[in-house]
């Protein structure tokens, strides 16, 4: 992923939210004791020689959560509705309930042009799965089922599969919601590729200034095209193959930047002030490669404590929560205690998030017993905790967690947790405040929907979302010239973690943790 933004995590059942701890998983719920009401939806059937329409009605009956007809296209070819050359394709959407589930069957119009009769399908699943599963039970306050026949008419003359993508998502902007939305097979393969901690591309971490909207290198990760290539943290990014990114996001930037391994790409940058003048201005050719992206990096830094004495220092960095940070950090924090460190340093400072399983699973590598992780609501009000099952920390030792505003989503989550069971103190700036959880569901044409299922509060039920998290103790971002010796394993931020303030100030609290005797 070559950009930093907030990204949505997943759960397989909001029903059942413990489940949310099985990454990519899709909805297919089967209902076995349940008694199934069918009831049917109508929309028009569009005539091929007429202008006029005339009403459809199909009942099919299916437990499945969202459940095709495989024979919909013989069905077609029969002229099963009785219309002269119209079309229309049966699904079934089966939706839980604490008494009974509702089978609802629905009968639509199909396109002439073949890509959007694809994305018809796409449709209706993505519906169906908003109509079962958003947080909002009244979809922001509208007419669902109306929402989805009106979208259907509005996408029956349409001649591509971009243009039906987009009725999509006009349709899911109604709820209201930013992070309900649909990607394209794509871009949800991008997803996965990012949350594997794999990708192909040039090795940038890129984001949007917030007062300028210029895009601004964040880092180069170590090995990548962009760092041989000498692209630095704070070149501004002008052009990708020529064309200007004025008013480009960063993910729409990062997208052009990814590609096959072997291709390359052309960026145009600018260093330093430059003046006005050209002479800031440099373009650079990448070959993009395989990127190996490892969401921890760390250093050991002596610390010299108010008595006189030096003790080692664990500094963790975690960038995100791809699949494999929880393994990674446990490894981590293993070979540190073999090394005899004594307190440790978590910096989540411009995490975007990303899975919340790993951020529970990174969460208990610090924590014992039974502990409330958090605690979801969902789309009736149920509150939910989650709790660890005999839990046993790798360590004991103190602990200091960095938060700014770059800290989100599973970001959140985790300092809350360790922070309300009273295993760390927070230093830094207040988080994003994304206190919401998405899944995501892989639907039949490749593409991925995200809908936001539930929100959550941390375990001393502070809410998070649209507040964020303020941190014990604040620090200043500015970069202090005061030197410091590290023994680093990533030996790209010593400079960094040398003039670190807010490192600083999480030294100080560290130091006063051990006067205190907190740490048991």
């Amino acid at each position: 992923m070559e950009s930093l933004s907030p990204i949505s995590t997943k759960f397989s059942n909001p029903n059942s939210l413990p489940s949310l701890l099985s990454p990519f998983s899709t909805f297919n719920h089967r209902r076995k004791s349940r008694k199934c009401k069918a009831w049917t939806l109508s929309f028009p059937c569009f005539s091929s020689y007429k202008t006029v329409t005339t009403q459809c009605k199909v009942q099919l009956n299916d437990r499945d959560l969202v459940k095709f007809d495989s024979d919909w296209r013989r069905s077609i070819g029969r002229g099963l509705f009785g219309v002269a050359a119209a079309a229309a394709a049966m699904f079934s959407v089966c939706c839980d309930s604490p008494a009974l589930a509702e089978s609802l069957t629905v009968a639509f119009p199909v396109s002439r042009a073949r890509e959007v009769n694809t994305v018809q399908r796409t449709l209706v699943e993505a519906w169906g799965l908003i109509r079962e599963t958003f947080i909002d039970p009244t979809f922001n306050h509208q007419d669902w089922d109306l929402q989805l026949q009106q979208t259907m008419v509005e996408m029956f003359p349409l001649k591509t599969a971009d243009a039906a993508y987009n009725k999509i998502s006009g349709m899911l902007s109604t709820l209201g919601d930013p992070f309900t939305r649909i990607i394209s097979p794509k871009e949800y393969q991008n997803f996965r590729i990012g949350s594997d901690g794999n990708l192909q591309g040039v090795g940038i971490f890129i984001n949007a200034e917030p007062r300028t909207g210029h895009l601004i290198v964040l880092s180069c990760i170590e090995g990548s095209p962009a760092a041989r290539a000498g692209i630095h943290e704070g070149d501004e990014l002008i052009e990708i193959n020529g064309e200007r990114l004025d008013g480009t996001d960063g993910e729409t930037a990062a997208k052009k930047l990814r590609g096959r391994v072997g291709t390359t790409v052309t960026v145009k940058l600018h260093s330093g002030t430059g003046g006005g003048s050209d002479s800031g201005f440099r373009e650079v050719k990448l070959s993009r490669d395989f990127i190996k992206l490892s969401p921890v990096s760390s250093a050991i830094i002596p610390h010299k404590t108010p008595d006189g004495h030096v003790s080692k220092l664990g500094y963790v960095k975690l960038s995100a929560f791809s699949q494999t940070a929880a393994a990674e950090m446990e490894n981590c924090i293993h070979e540190m205690e073999a090394q005899d460190v004594c307190s440790y340093i978590l910096d989540l400072r411009n995490n975007p998030g990303g899975l919340v399983k790993v951020g529970l699973d990174v969460a208990q590598i610090w924590l014992d017993g039974d502990e409330t992780l958090v605690n979801t609501i969902d789309r009736d009000g149920n509150m939910l905790p989650i709790n660890m099952v005999d839990g046993h920390a790798i360590t004991h030792d103190p602990l200091v967690v960095l938060v700014n505003e770059g800290s989100a989503s599973a970001s959140e989550i985790l300092a809350g947790a360790l922070h309300d069971n009273g295993r760390a103190i927070l230093v830094g700036h207040k988080t994003f405040g994304k206190g919401k959880i998405q899944s995501v569901t892989e639907l039949h044409d490749g593409s991925a929907l995200f809908v936001t299922v539930a929100k959550y509060l941390s375990p001393a039920l502070h809410d998070i979302d649209q507040v964020g998290i303020t941190p014990d103790v604040q620090c200043s971002t500015e970069m202090l010239n005061s030197p410091k010796e590290s023994l680093l394993k990533d030996k790209s931020s010593a400079s960094s973690l040398e003039a670190d303030s807010c490192i600083m100030v999480a030294e100080h609290e560290l130091d006063v943790q051990e006067s205190k005797g907190t740490a048991s």
